[in-house]
């Protein structure tokens, strides 16, 4: 997909990740949401073109309109979100999320780290830990944040990888994959995946957690690998709101609708206002199978006279119903 061509004084999109989601506890509350100022603005917003996919993509729909209003190639399972967000985009790279492999009877869900209580002194100390073996595979480890390690080298070009976002809190399974442009780095990756989850287990930093009723980081999930191909190139990035997408991914769906109602009185009432003053706004909604956009017309996209008829008297859906088709 193209990158979006703005203008020096054009602000950058926003973009909401998990503006609605399949899960029961979301669909239950869809019908009554009552969102008033997002309800306005898309009133007076043109829908543009839509990307349509699936629930079972390896990259959420947030995560392509983010690749897409940044200018790389839109590619499932092949976002480079490390690369991206480093000094070295042309470098393979690699996001290494330590969690909680909880296995049940018949599957294994993954916990990521904010959901176990994963510090940083714990998260150092796993990393130091696995980061000799990284090093005999070609690859350096560095920390990034408790959740994060940066990996960097070759075994992580041509990658395939589900989201960490798709995974979170879910069974595995549905989400491994495989890597046919680059099998042997796929195959190095798996092991590297199985020492981890051996050494882990021997560690200090777990028999304290344990101790504290915590439970112990049994691995990581490998995720936004690859390098950008045109760095140069990047856009600026979005504005993306992310307490739907916290909420969401605790399944906390009360709180998911808290979440949406401080975003209506606070940034979709915002961009209303902005709308009102004739300034250009430009909006996608994301949900777990696809992303909608909103804008105003800028100059010379007044859009087809069907699309500003259609706007202008068609008779409003409710918000709920809006979301419903993400």
């Amino acid at each position: 997909m193209p990158a979006p061509q703005m203008a020096p004084d054009t602000p950058p999109p926003w973009i909401v990740p998990f503006a609605a989601a399949s899960a029961p506890g979301c669909q239950t509350l869809l019908p009554g949401l009552q969102l008033p100022n997002l309800q306005a603005l898309l009133d007076r917003l043109t829908p543009q073109t839509e990307d349509e996919g699936t629930e079972h993509s390896l990259s959420p729909p947030h995560e392509r309109a983010l690749a897409q209003a940044l200018g790389l190639p839109v590619r499932d399972g092949q976002l480079p979100w490390a690369a991206a967000d480093s000094d070295a985009p042309g470098t393979p790279q690699a996001w290494f999320s330590p969690c909680h492999f909880q296995i049940g009877i018949d599957q294994v869900t993954l916990l990521p780290a904010d959901q176990i209580g994963l510090d940083e002194t714990g998260s150092r100390a796993l990393l130091a830990a696995l980061a000799p073996l990284c090093e005999e595979d070609g690859m350096s480890l560095q920390f990034v944040d408790s959740g994060r390690w940066r990996a960097s080298g070759e075994p992580l070009r041509g990658l395939v990888c589900a989201s960490l976002d798709r995974v979170s809190g879910r069974p595995v399974g549905p989400w491994l994959t495989e890597s046919p442009d680059n099998p042997q780095g796929h195959r190095l990756l798996q092991r590297l995946q199985s020492e981890a989850q051996m050494l882990f287990y021997t560690l200090p930093v777990n028999d304290t957690r344990e101790a504290a009723c915590l439970l112990p980081v049994n691995g990581f999930w490998v995720h936004g690998a690859g390098a950008c191909e045109a760095p140069e190139r990047l856009q600026p990035a979005p504005r993306c709101p992310d307490s739907l997408r916290q909420a969401a991914l605790r399944d906390d769906w009360a709180a998911w609708q808290t979440a949406w109602q401080a975003l209506d009185t606070g940034l979709m009432a915002e961009l209303l206002r902005a709308t009102e003053a004739g300034h250009p706004v430009h909006l996608t909604l994301c949900g777990e199978r696809h992303a909608r956009t909103w804008a105003t017309p800028g100059p010379g996209q007044a859009g087809s006279l069907w699309q500003r008829l259609r706007a202008r008297w068609r008779r409003p859906d409710p918000v709920g119903e809006t979301l419903a088709l993400l």
